[in-house]
């Protein structure tokens, strides 16, 4: 896997704002829905919409504590498990597909995984997800063998793609000029802590197929 470094990373200071500024974008978006239907609820010329705005509430809700939920353990929060079920990660995963486009294929075979590994694979999945803009499959795969977790994902679809930033990220390379953070910097973030944990990750982009792969000590 090629692990070439490129321009100077951001000091630690501007990759928190990066990283901060990402989670901030994807919790406003059901955040905001939830404060339209409370408003729709209190309006007494929109009694009519009354249902819907209920909809629109539980769902959102729904959405934002999927992703509470996963970014705790993601991007680290949950610092106080070692170890972690694939069936607890499964669980995290599949709150992210529930709201997007593409399906989610698990079949992690590690009895459990460390946290750098689990860590790892929701990045690596949320990534995939991603990839897939107009929908397909995301097959994920993870097993230990020779003293290391492996993981690979498969987005497979008809307009599979991995942008630049990502691919940037990816391979440890500070922000192209002009892109924006958002997509970036959790692959840099991702990079980055399998880097620490002593491992590798790299991605390949083929026709209607992006493939990701990544290794951590175990």
């Amino acid at each position: 896997m090629d692990d070439t470094q490129g321009p100077a990373a951001p000091d630690p200071a501007d990759l928190a704002a990066q990283l901060a500024a990402r989670l901030c974008h994807d919790f406003i978006s059901p955040a905001s829905a939830i404060a339209s239907g409370l408003d729709l609820l209190e309006d007494p010329t929109a009694q009519d919409m009354r249902d819907d705005a209920m909809g629109l509430i539980s769902q959102s809700a729904r959405k934002l504590v999927s992703l509470l939920a996963f970014s705790r353990v993601a991007f680290g929060a949950s610092a106080t498990a070692e170890n972690f079920d694939p069936r607890e990660l499964e669980t995290l995963a599949r709150g992210i597909f529930a709201h997007v486009r593409p399906e989610l294929e698990w079949a992690v075979e590690a009895a459990a995984l460390n946290k750098a590994a689990a860590r790892a694979t929701l990045n690596l999945v949320q990534i995939a997800a991603g990839a897939l803009p107009t929908g397909g499959v995301a097959r994920v795969r993870a097993v230990e063998a020779e003293g290391r977790f492996a993981i690979s994902i498969e987005a497979l679809g008809a307009r599979a793609r991995l942008r630049p930033e990502v691919v940037a990220g990816l391979r440890g390379e500070a922000l192209p000029e002009g892109a924006l953070g958002g997509h970036w910097v959790q692959a840099f973030y991702l990079h980055s802590l399998v880097k620490a944990a002593g491992g590798q990750v790299a991605a390949e982009v083929a026709e209607e197929r992006v493939s990701f792969a990544a290794w951590v000590p175990a």
